[in-house]
């Protein structure tokens, strides 16, 4: 019975991590917000303990920060932030692309070409949520069929701390309509087993993705009420 209970607690929170995961993409929880446990508790229906443990876990990911005498605050990157990620980021999953075209099998091809197929069909509903969900497991997807247990374990690490930045650029419609584009782009490379192609769009994916995100920075479009750490 010990363990049944053991069980029922891992799955707990680690459902509340996943809603608590989706608040903080979609912006519902600010950028620099301090997640106050009480209200959340009231929110998820959920006791401190599950909570609490879901935190721990986000903040491992990178979409929360632990700050002394404040506690968990939604994380909030600065412009040096965001160019030094992005940067970062663009290569690996220019890497990844490169090698999951090499080693993608096709089972796992015809697994992403679904994805892509669904993820066009939130993007003709104008459903950015599912959009988003089905965006991130695509990119998620390719660099899983790299087959380098290194490289995932970096640029899940990396990638968690921009999410909800790479969420908000899909919320212009000639951006969105690009990247829509984009993403086709790296199914016909993926599909022609070509890696520098597909190397190639996810860097200028990546790089105009950051591009975005700094206008928005600059603009004061995306942390436009944050609470300042």
């Amino acid at each position: 019975m010990a363990e049944i209970i053991e069980i029922s607690r891992l799955s707990l929170h680690d459902q509340v991590a996943a809603r608590l995961r989706t608040m903080l993409i979609e912006g519902r929880i600010a950028p620099g917000a301090k997640l106050n446990e009480r209200e959340l508790c009231e929110q998820l229906r959920v006791s401190r303990t599950p909570l609490r443990e879901a935190i721990k876990l986000l903040a491992a990911e990178g979409l929360v920060d632990l700050l002394p005498n404040r506690g968990a605050v939604a994380v909030r990157l600065t412009e040096a932030d965001v160019l030094n990620t992005f940067e970062v980021l663009a290569m690996l999953e220019g890497m990844s692309g490169e090698l999951a075209a090499q080693r993608i099998g096709d089972g796992d091809l015809a697994e992403l070409r679904a994805l892509h197929y669904e993820m066009l069909a939130c993007y003709a509903r104008r459903d950015l949520s599912g959009y988003y969900r089905l965006n991130a497991l695509i990119h998620t997807a390719i660099n899983n069929a790299a087959g380098n247990p290194v490289l995932t374990a970096t640029y899940r690490s990396i990638n968690a701390r921009v999410q909800s930045l790479r969420f908000r650029t899909n919320q212009n419609e000639a951006k969105w309509k690009s990247a829509v584009k984009e993403h086709e782009q790296m199914l016909e490379a993926l599909d022609a087993r070509d890696g520098a192609a597909l190397r190639k769009v996810l860097v200028e994916h990546l790089l105009r993705k950051r591009d975005t995100v700094l206008d928005l920075l600059r603009a004061g479009e995306i942390y436009p009420n944050a609470i300042k750490s």
